[in-house]
């Protein structure tokens, strides 16, 4: 904890905490303190308390006195000086025609610098004005934009209510001030009726809002059906003052009817439930456990008239289907096996290249020039010619092909060992190519 007392340098002006340095002080009393700027004279606002660390900003400044009656002669004499400043720095403004309003001049109270207050619409160039007042006043110069509700704060007035401004006479701080304050007070949306003298919302919308949030709180807001004693009917108007809720109801003649209540006579009605649909006729809850026993019956019907040699009877299908097109149903191959060719020998490179999702074989060609060629040898006693040997089944008198056997052929394009070549048909007739099972 700290030990501090509050001190304002002007009227309704912000509080500044310095230290007491040990000093008996009291509210209204004037000091003259230490600030960044200097020696400076102020007001004792506060009495001496104390605040928590993170509340002051260190470093913290001491009190040096209680303003002497030499004090108060001095800041009487900055008065006049500064009015007379004034004066001079319009004319230095005019002369250098810049477009700025000066509001006010202040002196410190050591005279170490001269500050001069002013307002303009956009950033001004006032290099060659500091030099000219520098060179008439021979100290230092500080020129300070502020805004307009500064402005109104340091000249000051008469409110719409007869009243001195609020801003002048109590408010340290600007309070933030929005439309949506009047609208919910319910105002007139005139610029003219809710602005100050500044030209911006009034400070004065803030001090009754929180009593107007509480009360739309409590009541339903324009426009809600509410129930009342009466029945139910609309919000037309709430009145947060007298505390009042007019409701508007359905008139015999179409005309609406108005009635006023309290705000505990009042409360919002609930909303109507939408009317349910009738259900459909659906089947009663204790056929659902007899599902699944009449699903398996009707999975194992079919393998049981599979046993018995009988096509299994389908049931009807409930809605019409299109027909399915028949899928090929081709035999399972074990791991290691070849695909068999067109010509039931197993095909070369079958086996890399028959994966899943493969197209299937297509089903064996008739070769009547092959076949032929069989028959004829059938019926002459003479064996087969077989594609790669080394003897040609035509003739005797030809020499051994060295050309290697084509590929492609009813054996796959590899030859065989003679060990593993079939062994000449029977005379008893021709014989079909071999298909596939």
């Amino acid at each position: 904890m700290t030990t501090v007392i509050g001190v304002s340098f002007k009227r309704a002006g912000k509080m500044y905490y310095f230290d007491p340095n040990g000093l008996e002080l009291h509210i209204g009393d004037q000091v003259v303190v230490e600030t960044a700027r200097g020696m400076e004279c102020g007001d004792v606002v506060t009495e001496v308390r104390q605040v928590e660390e993170d509340e002051v900003v260190q470093p913290l400044k001491p009190v040096l006195r209680v303003m002497t009656e030499e004090d108060r002669q001095r800041v009487a004499s900055n008065e006049k000086k500064e009015a007379e400043a004034f004066v001079i720095g319009q004319q230095r403004i005019a002369h250098h025609k810049l477009e700025m309003k000066l509001v006010d001049v202040e002196y410190t109270f050591d005279l170490s610098k001269i500050i001069f207050y002013f307002t303009a619409n956009g950033r001004i160039d006032f290099r060659e004005l500091v030099k000219d007042l520098a060179s008439i006043f021979k100290t230092r110069i500080e020129l300070r934009q502020i805004g307009v509700r500064d402005e109104a704060k340091m000249i000051g007035g008469l409110g719409s209510c007869g009243r001195p401004i609020c801003c002048r006479t109590f408010l340290g701080d600007f309070q933030p001030v929005s439309i949506k304050m009047a609208k919910e007070q319910n105002l007139l949306l005139n610029p003219t009726k809710i602005s100050g003298l500044c030209g911006r919302l009034m400070c004065c919308l803030k001090y009754e809002q929180s009593n107007y949030e509480e009360a739309y709180r409590r009541v339903p807001r324009v426009g809600k059906e509410v129930l009342t004693p009466d029945g139910r009917g609309a919000v037309a108007e709430i009145s947060v003052v007298r505390e009042k809720v007019r409701v508007r109801y359905p008139g015999k003649d179409g005309a609406p009817e108005y009635r006023e209540y309290d705000f505990d006579q009042v409360q919002a009605a609930p909303k109507e439930a939408p009317q349910a649909e009738k259900p459909r006729d659906e089947k009663p809850r204790e056929d659902a456990p007899e599902a699944p026993s009449s699903a398996a019956e009707d999975e194992l019907a079919p393998a049981a008239a599979e046993e018995a040699g009988e096509a299994p009877a389908q049931a009807a299908p409930q809605e019409p289907r299109p027909p399915r097109p028949p899928r090929p149903r081709r035999k399972p191959r074990r791991e290691g096996e070849e695909r068999p060719a067109e010509g039931g020998q197993p095909q070369a490179g079958a086996q890399q290249g028959g994966g899943r999702g493969s197209r299937p074989p297509r089903p064996p060609r008739s070769r009547g020039g092959q076949q032929g060629g069989q028959q004829q040898g059938a019926k002459s006693g003479e064996p087969r010619a077989q594609g790669g040997g080394d003897k040609p089944a035509g003739g005797e008198g030809r020499k051994p092909s060295r050309r290697p056997p084509r590929q492609g052929g009813g054996n796959g394009g590899r030859p065989q060992p003679k060990e593993q070549r079939p062994a000449p048909r029977r005379e008893d007739g021709p014989q079909d190519a071999p298909t596939r099972s």
